[in-house]
């Protein structure tokens, strides 16, 4: 069976297919798909509080595609969510109820906890070691969210306006900046060996760049040191000689340092980076109310 989930966020949208396999007992979630529309809608939003027509006019045909596509591959189910983005956007209630009327989609508008609880419903942690300690860490452009588990069981899970986008223009203050990272050493006081779990579209670059192969962990000692070369490259020699996307090149190194931040004030070591996000746990959710509803 297959699911589709649309991730409205602050640098891109994305639409992802995703085969649900089940076998004796076992579900298997396999990606069909990925289609990812870079429209920066965090732009307008946290620079101009508001999604200008032409971002909003783009925005309501990428969905009319997206909707298309959903028709196409014959999903069981599908959800669309936004994030940051529309949260901020004064005009946000006017696009979803643009969205709806043009393209035929409803679109939920998440709150920062519901999209840190969405993302760790992807319990990546399930394939590791139970009695450790992880950390996920979700960079997105206007938020990251951060959720400590410990043998197996979930701590402590925040969503902050911290992201790429804001960091880019400065929009960050230096007072939220400090209060972020004081409450990531309070969570972390006391536990030793705590392993990250990254996921983000930067963040996945990032792993790529650094040649893991067979998800071995990324050391931050070889983060920083990816981080400085990339940092010693302009944005325009980021995109010819790194080969970066243009819409990566200039957000990838505040993830960076947002990445960088985090592993340090909980003195991190290592990151694992299993490719997931916002859109595998919507996935996730969608297929766990499907048994719900087959059970009844």
């Amino acid at each position: 069976m297959k699911f589709a989930s649309i991730d409205i966020g602050s640098n891109a949208v994305r639409l992802l297919f995703c085969n649900v396999l089940e076998d004796n007992g076992q579900v298997v979630f396999k990606k069909a798909e990925l289609i990812r529309i870079p429209l920066r809608l965090g732009e307008d939003a946290f620079l101009r509080k508001k999604i200008t027509r032409g971002k909003a006019d783009r925005l309501v045909t990428t969905m009319k595609a997206f909707k298309h596509l959903i028709s196409v591959h014959d999903v069981v189910d599908y959800r669309a969510c936004a994030t940051a983005a529309l949260r901020t956007a004064t005009n946000s209630d006017e696009i979803i109820k643009r969205i709806k009327k043009e393209a035929g989609l409803p679109v939920s508008i998440i709150d920062g906890k519901t999209e840190a609880s969405i993302i760790y419903a992807n319990h990546a942690e399930e394939n590791l070691e139970h009695d450790a300690s992880y950390m996920y860490i979700d960079i997105g452009g206007g938020s990251t969210e951060i959720t400590l588990i410990t043998n197996g069981e979930c701590v402590a899970s925040k969503s902050f306006g911290i992201g790429t986008i804001l960091l880019l223009y400065h929009k960050v203050e230096k007072k939220y900046w400090l209060e972020f990272r004081q409450w990531i050493r309070e969570i972390s006081d006391g536990i030793t060996n705590i392993t990250a779990i990254g996921s983000g579209g930067n963040i996945n670059k990032l792993y790529k760049m650094s040649d893991r192969k067979g998800n071995k962990p990324l050391s931050y000692k070889k983060l920083k040191l990816i981080t400085a070369k990339i940092e010693s490259y302009s944005t325009k020699d980021r995109i010819k000689i790194l080969g970066l996307n243009p819409d990566r090149a200039d957000v990838i190194v505040p993830a960076a340092k947002i990445l960088l931040a985090i592993m340090k004030s909980a003195r991190i070591q290592k990151m694992v980076v299993p490719e997931i996000g916002l859109s595998d746990g919507i996935v996730r959710g969608l297929y766990a109310d499907y048994k719900k509803k087959r059970k009844k």
